[in-house]
């Protein structure tokens, strides 16, 4: 059975994990330093999947014959009302505390986004970004409404999973 539920904002949380490798590691530390295995305080979390479909047209057609599927690409946003240093923490690892004398690892990890309608027990949607890795970082400061940071991120592939309760 599909799962054909609808959703708000509120229905969902953010956790974030790590692969078992270097880039991994240096997001652990990061993560558990700062207790953000839950990313709390978080809003407007957007998440775009473009194919980079090509058109084979023929001679003598003005629709195309053929759709070619090109490179996939995952990009998104984080804004979140938290400013406490970790999401610039995950874009730059270990240069967000000093300037590193060369190269360094970037912090990689996964974005977890769970939607579960707490009247539909058992019922959730689970998307799971893979291989995240920060793009920009930037925050503002308004007059008269909440400070805000926003993260940009890339990563290296997706998965969903649907659970449909009893």
């Amino acid at each position: 059975m599909a799962n054909t539920n609808v959703y708000r904002g509120s229905d969902g949380a953010i956790t974030l994990s790590v692969e078992q490798n270097e880039e991994g590691a240096k997001a652990q530390g990061i993560i558990d330093e700062n207790e953000l295995t839950t990313v709390g305080r978080a809003t407007n979390v957007t998440v775009e999947v473009t194919s980079d479909l090509k058109p084979f047209h023929e001679l003598g057609q003005r629709y195309p014959t053929e759709l070619r599927p090109g490179n996939v690409n995952i990009t998104g946003t984080i804004d979140r009302a938290n400013i406490n240093g970790a999401l610039l923490k995950l874009l730059l690892g270990e240069a967000a505390s000093s300037r590193p004398a060369g190269t360094w690892v970037q912090p990689s990890f996964n974005i977890v986004l769970n939607l579960e309608n707490p009247a539909v027990v058992g019922t959730s949607n689970i998307i799971t970004i893979h291989g995240v890795k920060f793009q920009n970082w930037s925050y503002g400061i308004p007059e008269d409404d909440f400070v805000m940071e926003k993260a940009r991120f890339m990563a290296l592939w997706i998965s969903v999973e649907d659970k449909v309760g009893k």
